[in-house]
């Protein structure tokens, strides 16, 4: 399943968002997108996680929680996005 991360902190990194997801199963792949001229996290990324069961289990439980100061908007992504 392949989830978007939004209103992400500047601060939080690829490796926070793999422990926070793993608490819901495996985590295939995760992506901050970032600015190619500074590096800085443009406040988004992407989260694959194998099962569906387990991503939708992660978006219903970290959909609105505060992460680093900033409260995360997290959805399933369609192959229409």
């Amino acid at each position: 399943m392949n989830i978007n991360i939004l209103r992400l902190s500047r601060e939080t990194t690829e490796k926070d968002l793999i422990k926070l997801f793993g608490k819901f199963g495996a985590v295939k792949s995760c992506d901050i997108v970032k600015d190619r001229i500074s590096g800085e996290s443009k406040g988004f990324g992407f989260i694959n996680m194998p099962s569906d069961e387990h991503g939708l289990t992660a978006i219903n439980a970290l959909n609105g929680r505060e992460v680093d100061g900033s409260k995360i908007r997290v959805k399933a992504l369609t192959k229409d996005q």
